[in-house]
């Protein structure tokens, strides 16, 4: 009897990733997101050239005296904030071209054991970046876990999360091509940890937590208590915060607060004492972040950073809708719908648009009704129909576009226009939840 226990566990050690990933599957998960990711992976790669671009541009003295007047450091930051003849600041040059580039970003989870950190783990975050050089711009498209595709290699259908598990970063890129028609250029892939290390490494981070958070998972060790309000969060609660969903918006309200993460993270490292800390984060990239880029791609990327606008930033979600077959839930995408955000994020094409009377709604919290009458009546001056009103349980504004006819240069001429739409995310979404036949959707959010 002890022989054959013995031999199962041998049988269950040499199990192949298939077995290794259903195995996992059986497991409650630590949840992790999409946003949280894309700043870790952004921020360990360029930090180095964000922080001497936007923040120590003119500032040699605070370098030399903080590093050395001939440290690597403060010549690093000098080099890539002046040209090598004339002093200016340095501009984005890529080494391969001005063509447009497609970054996989990937968030892997731990594999629950003390072993290769990117083998047998699973991509619980995918996000799709498209750069293009000539615009400096940037989009992203979010690709939900549990979309259900066709993995290569007659694996079958799959959630896509489970293609780096059994095939690694090969079949993932393989798996992403076929289901959206795309060529992935470059990956960068980060551990989960990572998020740990960076917190903890900043001193924690000001978060608005939108509603009270109390949640307790013994077995996996995730303990949330969280009230509503301004809160400088440690590594644990920031945590807690980015994988709580146990509400009614369930993941997309997760998803949501991944992204308001990032923005929070960037404005803490945009404080200068931050700048010091740059050795320990390079050290966490070292160990927690893979990638096939060069470091001078990495360089040129950076330079490219300064350029980016975060309120431009164009993202959105593969759209589509829950399915569930047994005790597996799917996101069954929309093939239409998800060829429309394709086309417009990764192959960035734009319609012809004569259009000149454009249709909006607007949304408002109940604190924040005198800023949203009034930013219906700026629309209506500018010739916007606004349809339908209402109120919002939101906590960040956004601009969300329904058509094709709004485009990232119609709502910066909109933006001078309407002066209560500055600052807001812009987001694509061509599934419209909020109001029938509009162009876009305005979210005026309150606390």
């Amino acid at each position: 009897m002890n022989n054959n226990l013995q031999e199962e566990k041998e049988n269950l050690n040499k199990s192949n990733p298939m077995d290794n990933y259903l195995k996992q599957a059986e497991k409650e998960r630590k949840d992790q997101s999409l946003f949280f990711r894309i700043l870790i992976a952004m921020i360990i790669l360029f930090i180095g050239a964000i922080f001497a671009i936007f923040l120590f541009a003119d500032n040699k003295e605070f370098l030399e005296d903080e590093f050395g007047q001939d440290s690597f450091v403060t010549k690093l930051f000098l080099k890539l904030t002046q040209s090598n003849t004339n002093k200016e600041k340095a501009e984005f040059n890529l080494p391969f071209g001005p063509r447009k580039q497609n970054i996989l970003l990937l968030g892997v989870d731990s594999n629950g054991a003390d072993s290769d950190l990117w083998v047998g783990t699973r991509t619980d975050t995918i996000v799709l970046l498209n750069i293009d050089p000539r615009s400096k711009s940037l989009n992203a498209i979010s690709i939900p876990r549990d979309s259900k595709v066709y993995l290569p290699k007659n694996m079958g259908i799959q959630k896509i999360n489970a293609a780096h598990a059994i095939g690694g970063i090969d079949m993932t890129i393989k798996t992403i091509e076929d289901t959206l028609g795309v060529k992935v250029d470059r990956y960068i892939m980060v551990h989960d940890e990572a998020v740990r290390k960076i917190v903890e490494a900043l001193g924690g981070i000001d978060i608005y937590v939108e509603k009270n958070m109390h949640y307790n998972d013994y077995s996996g060790n995730l303990h949330i208590n969280l009230t509503k309000g301004d809160h400088h969060l440690d590594a644990d609660e920031a945590i807690g915060y980015l994988r709580f969903r146990h509400d009614a918006m369930g993941d997309i309200g997760r998803t949501q607060r991944q992204q308001w993460f990032l923005r929070g993270l960037l404005q803490e490292m945009q404080k200068p004492q931050t700048i010091a800390k740059i050795p320990q984060i390079l050290s966490i990239a070292k160990e927690y972040v893979k990638t096939d880029m060069s470091l001078y791609e990495m360089s040129q990327y950076a330079a490219l950073a300064k350029h980016f606008d975060i309120d431009n930033i164009e993202i959105a979600t593969l759209p589509g809708a829950p399915n569930k077959k047994g005790y597996t839930s799917y996101w069954v995408l929309d093939p239409e719908k998800t060829q429309e955000v394709v086309n417009r994020l990764i192959y960035r094409e734009r319609v012809k648009s004569d259009k000149t009377q454009f249709v909006a709604s607007v949304m408002y919290s109940n604190n924040n009704e005198t800023a949203g009458k009034a930013l219906i009546e700026e629309l209506e001056t500018n010739n916007i129909t606004v349809k339908c009103t209402g109120s919002s349980n939101s906590t960040h504004s956004q601009f969300i576009a329904h058509t094709k006819d709004v485009t990232p240069e119609y709502y910066n001429w909109l933006k001078k226009k309407v002066t209560g739409i500055k600052s807001k995310q812009f987001v694509y979404d061509p599934v419209n939840y909020y109001c029938a036949d509009t162009d876009f959707t305005i979210i005026l959010a309150g606390q």
